[in-house]
């Protein structure tokens, strides 16, 4: 075309079609690249924001407003920034994946945008059915306006306007809402989007004339006291993630251009529940659910942040795993470890509350952080013996720090334990039996071992074999009922004096119950198999205590019958006073005894005699 017909205020609008499927691409968009319709509006301040700092790059003292006007069913954006000639809408609108970030006038402040402006202009596709743009270019004065009004069915058609059209540089996007979708363009739904998305962005960006920028950030303000600061602090967590923290941290990495703050969470959490944080990009809210922004183990913490360092992957809802990011995840997780240890050394009271809700959280990170573990072990609970305490004072207390790997074998040691004397730690928990191995390596010279039977047996005081031989009859009954259940029975004496009886048994004897169960069930080549496998693993077995007043009795039976099924009764008890799982054998075993026992207290003669 000639220049008197591009200089045409009212030359007709040339039919063109965009070089993509734009009915796919709208598909493509909303319903797999973004996470929501609302994304659209974002991208339209992500536009304006670029087009601003591209104009600011080449004219530093040049205006920098965006204005958003919603009414009937559609929305108008102006910005002040850098605008287009008819030859970037067509470079820029037409063509899918090239960027408003190219041409030499922009390459300056290419590192200071946002997005690609013409995929995040046809990204409103997604709630409009026609977009309509009218821009000035700053960069070249003397061109006239020039408009751009595009349909989803891939036509657009681009003309140039009268100088009143536009009479400033910049660019002005008018949307028609498609069928069903224009709840996202009424004033009420844009202005809370665009605080949203927008609230730290660095210019002046208003609905009518609602302001939504909210600066500076609430990390970067003055304050007139630290606790004034906190108070700030919470009562924004409370307004962004409803919940009033406990404490909070603030973040602030300078060479990742990182600011902001994580707050402690006031409940436990469970350290698999992945934590949602919001991350701002150069001002515009990225993503609220950034999972990956913090190392595993601070899992009491929701952060929100700006930073102008990270990548956002292609649908800008999220954070591109790369070094950077790698980078930036060790030293936040840093800064939360100074906290934890300033803590510590300044304040043990909030440390103390603190640990009280998420000691899981800093035993995780002390399970492989050495130095963090001897800062925290005077502080950080255990279940032992001797109630809750740190390993420091328990260390303090015992000259070796025993301990099991699972609950079951606490409950089943712990009373006896304790009457002998003997510490025990809990190791069942989780990463607690880690710490304590861990133990010696920041508190040389402490012996760290494992409770098994074995140990505890030998710690329970043995009867006088005079005692023992006479009890033989007695002892081979009960050994003789409990054999096919893979328990042996000893005869101790312990206190304390109210528990009848023991059972005992450790990881090894476990794995020999379960391949004999599994090989009773199996076919013959299965058993085979199995059978082979057979090791000379401990049994597991019944500690009968001599000094109990009801094992006296018991032992002075003389019917067998009845001998074994109060072994079986004890047996059975003893498995519930250590809270152990029940085998179908087991609960058969409790119902077989107490049926047999109510039948010989109410049919005398049935060895009722015997046992007087």
């Amino acid at each position: 075309m000639d220049s008197q017909t591009s200089h045409d205020a009212r030359r007709a609008a040339a039919p063109h079609t965009f070089q993509v499927d734009l009915r796919g691409l709208v598909d493509l968009l909303s319903h797999h690249l973004y996470s929501s319709p609302k994304v659209y509006l974002r991208e339209l301040l992500q536009n304006a924001v670029d087009a601003i700092t591209a104009r600011r790059a080449e004219q530093p003292d040049s205006p920098a407003t965006v204005r958003l006007f919603a009414e009937n069913g559609s929305l108008r954006v102006e910005d002040s920034g850098i605008g287009l000639t008819e030859a970037d809408v067509h470079s820029l609108l037409a063509t899918i994946g090239r960027s408003s970030k190219r041409g030499d006038g922009l390459e300056s402040a290419r590192a200071d945008f946002l997005g690609q402006f013409g995929i995040g202009l046809l990204a409103c596709f997604v709630v409009a059915e026609r977009i309509r743009v009218v821009s000035r270019s700053a960069r070249t004065p003397d061109a006239p306006p020039v408009e751009w009004t595009a349909r989803d069915d891939g036509s657009y058609t681009v003309r140039t306007l009268p100088d009143a059209a536009r009479a400033e540089p910049g660019t002005t996007v008018h949307l028609e809402a498609r069928a069903g979708a224009a709840e996202w363009l009424t004033e009420e739904r844009v202005l809370t989007l665009a605080r949203d998305f927008g609230s730290l962005l660095p210019y002046d960006v208003r609905v009518g004339e609602t302001p939504v920028t909210d600066l500076p950030a609430v990390w970067n303000r003055t304050y007139p006291s630290p606790a004034a600061r906190r108070v700030a602090l919470a009562r924004h967590c409370h307004d962004l993630f409803g919940f009033t923290p406990l404490d909070s941290i603030e973040l602030d990495v300078p060479l990742a251009g990182i600011r902001g703050v994580a707050h402690v969470l006031p409940q436990a959490v469970s350290p698999a529940q992945r934590a949602g944080h919001r991350v701002h990009l150069k001002g515009m809210l990225l993503t609220e659910r950034a999972e990956q922004l913090l190392p595993d183990w601070a899992f009491f913490v929701r952060c929100v942040l700006d930073t102008d360092s990270l990548r956002p992957t292609a649908s800008r809802e999220s954070l591109y795993e790369d070094e950077t990011l790698a980078a930036v995840r060790e030293a936040l997780g840093e800064r939360i470890r100074e906290w934890l240890t300033a803590l510590a050394a300044g304040d043990p009271e909030r440390l103390a509350a603190f640990l009280s809700v998420h000691h899981l959280g800093v035993k995780s990170l002390a399970r492989h952080d050495g130095e963090m573990l001897r800062t925290m072990l005077p502080w950080l609970p255990f279940e032992t013996t001797d109630g809750q305490l740190s390993l420091e004072e328990f260390a303090q207390r015992h000259a070796v720090v025993h301990f099991t790997r699972t609950v079951e074998e606490f409950r089943q040691v712990a009373p006896i334990a304790s009457a002998q004397g003997i510490g025990v730690v809990n190791g069942g928990y989780t990463y607690d039996a880690d710490l304590v191995e861990a133990l010696p390596s920041v508190r040389p010279g402490t012996p760290v071992a494992e409770l098994d039977a074995d140990t505890v047996t030998a710690h329970l005081d043995s009867v006088d074999p005079a005692e023992e031989l006479a009890l033989s009859a007695f002892l081979t009954a009960a050994r003789t009922r409990l054999d096919p259940l893979g328990c042996d029975v000893v005869l101790r004496a312990f206190h304390p004096l109210t528990v009848p009886a023991l059972h005992l048994d450790d990881r090894a004897a476990r794995h020999e119950q379960a391949r004999a169960e599994a090989e009773a069930q199996a076919d013959d080549l299965w058993a085979g198999i199995l059978g082979s496998l057979r090791g000379s693993a401990p049994r597991a077995r019944l500690v009968l205590n001599h000094l109990n007043p009801l094992i006296r009795r018991v032992s002075s039976l003389g019917d067998p019958e009845l001998i074994g099924t109060a072994a079986e009764a004890l047996y059975g008890q003893a498995l519930l006073m250590a809270q152990r799982p029940l085998r179908p054998a087991d609960s058969a075993l409790l119902n077989r005894s107490f049926i047999g026992l109510l039948e010989w207290a109410t049919h005398p003669g049935t060895g009722k005699d015997d046992a007087r």
